[in-house]
């Protein structure tokens, strides 16, 4: 991990998530989280505040122990009862059908393998558990999508690995899932970047 992705990125990628036109997304997704809950990505923790009293847990896997400390303290704030652990989401650290639900907000875009990832959130997902999720992703439009095609390799490298050009709700059926909701909109800024998939899925029999 170098300079960049070890002291400057982490406080930078806490602020830009800190927008306030995200909260609406975050609300109406983790409000619906209950029981065990795994959070892919956990980040500084902008999600512990809107985690409901039907939850028992929440387990916050992310790769940056900078990002951990953050998600320490706003746990600690929000009274939620959560675990962090340092890990991938390519190798979740936890047993077969434990979970029941899993929250991802806007964290596919940057994992490596993305459906390693998914593979392994299907393999921790009990069977009638739920994958409740926010993405942004690649676009209908033809102009939009070239420009998410051209632009993605110059904003990995500044932006955590973030893709702008994967098309989530197809990912994420690939992996065995069945998509039970899924709506798709534009959020407010260029829409390169805003193109939003929220919905809920769940492992397929």
């Amino acid at each position: 991990m170098n300079v960049y992705d070890r002291w400057v990125f982490p406080p930078l990628l806490d602020l830009v998530m800190r927008q306030s036109q995200l909260e609406k997304y975050r609300r109406e997704a983790v409000a619906a989280a209950s029981g065990r809950v795994l959070e892919i990505g956990v980040g500084s923790g902008l999600n512990f505040p809107f985690y409901g009293e039907r939850i028992e847990i929440v387990i916050g896997i992310d790769p940056s122990p900078h990002l951990l400390a953050m998600a320490s303290r706003r746990a600690e704030g929000a009274r939620v009862r959560a675990e962090l652990l340092q890990a991938s989401a390519t190798a979740i650290p936890l047993a077969d059908n434990t979970i029941d639900t899993i929250v991802m907000t806007w964290t596919l875009c940057s994992i490596p393998d993305p459906l390693t990832a998914l593979r392994e959130m299907r393999r921790v997902l009990k069977p009638d558990g739920r994958l409740l999720f926010i993405e942004h992703g690649l676009s209908p439009e033809a102009g939009v999508e070239r420009w998410q095609h051209r632009l993605t390799p110059m904003w990995g490298h500044i932006s955590g690995g973030c893709h702008l050009d994967r098309k989530m709700d197809d990912l994420i059926r690939s992996a065995g899932f069945e998509l039970t909701d899924i709506r798709t909109e534009y959020a407010r800024g260029p829409r390169m970047f805003t193109y939003m998939y929220e919905g809920c899925a769940r492992p397929t029999a």
